[in-house]
């Protein structure tokens, strides 16, 4: 692997965002994490919860030069962000490989902003669900975590972009201690919505169906730990600590299973039957879901 000349496709990525930004609250109007230049003019992939809603970007080369940055697209499917510079930065552009192929014990290098690197192997390659309402067919997960993982670039044996580092997680080790594993999102996901994100700022897929939700999973339970103030599920009336026991009659054990039966009901604006269970009791609602990205801030123009 040339690492050096890899290396060099990647920056440092911070971003403010305004005090009463819809995700201010949750994720913070100061983010920072790292990001890969894909394309020479400056396009610069990145994890998206670094750039949502962003008013200002700042992308720092490994020499320590600043370039201002524009939020170009989001995707909420798949967590991906685009970022374009505003000024050349005269990086080299990381080729894509194919995530498909990366297997279980293979070697890779994930690597952050300021030559932040850590030397891994990929651990897991399977579904993952998160509690913001987000899932991943397949999922690349790798050890030994990184610790700026966020943005950073899951780099092959032949310097190919495999994946941008999402999550820090941990997982048991067969001794039965517990290891910090670093969630990648597979570039694989990138090519078919690439066009879109450029033309559009988002896929022009119909959304997904939004409801507001954190969930947890225990015991076989789908359980609201918290929610949106603002959100569909809040202004239906239901609370933290419900039980969801079912999408239009459908039963539901984990969080995967949850997400997939709302979505398949359709778009965002659909109303979503539910039966939860408050306190031992058992009780029905309708959800009307939301399109999540139009409670966003969107990109000024620059």
């Amino acid at each position: 692997m040339d690492l050096g000349r890899a290396l060099q496709s990647i920056v440092s990525v911070h971003s403010r965002i305004p005090d009463d930004a819809f995700t201010a609250t949750t994720l913070g109007t100061e983010r920072a994490g790292s990001g890969v230049v894909i394309r020479e003019s400056g396009l610069v992939l990145t994890i998206g919860y670094l750039i949502t809603e962003a008013e200002e970007i700042w992308l720092t080369d490994l020499k320590g030069r600043v370039t201002p940055g524009h939020p170009l697209a989001y995707d909420q499917e798949t967590g991906f962000g685009l970022v374009q510079a505003l000024g050349r930065l005269n990086l080299p552009a990381m080729p894509l490989g194919r995530s498909e192929l990366a297997h279980p014990g293979e070697p890779v290098i994930l690597a952050g902003g300021r030559g932040q690197t850590v030397q891994a192997h990929i651990v897991a390659k399977q579904e993952f669900a998160g509690y913001w309402e987000y899932l991943l067919d397949e999922a690349i997960f790798t050890a030994p975590a990184h610790p700026q993982w966020g943005g950073a670039g899951l780099i092959d044996r032949d310097g190919k972009l495999l994946g941008i580092g999402s999550l820090l997680m941990q997982q048991m080790t067969e001794t039965g201690e517990q290891e910090d594993i670093n969630m990648v999102v597979p570039i694989d996901l990138l090519p078919p919505i690439l066009d879109d994100m450029l033309a559009h700022g988002q896929t022009i897929r119909p959304p997904r169906p939004w409801l507001g939700l954190f969930l947890a999973e225990s015991d076989g339970e789908v359980i609201v730990s918290s929610l949106l103030e603002s959100g569909p599920a809040a202004t239906a009336g239901i609370r933290p600590r419900d039980v969801i026991a079912s999408i239009a009659d459908q039963p539901v054990e984990n969080l995967a299973e949850c997400y997939r039966k709302v979505w398949q009901l359709g778009p965002a604006g659909t109303p979503i039957p539910m039966e939860l269970v408050r306190d031992g009791r058992s009780m029905r609602l309708v959800v009307t879901s939301a399109d999540r990205s139009a409670h966003l801030k969107k990109p000024r123009l620059q």
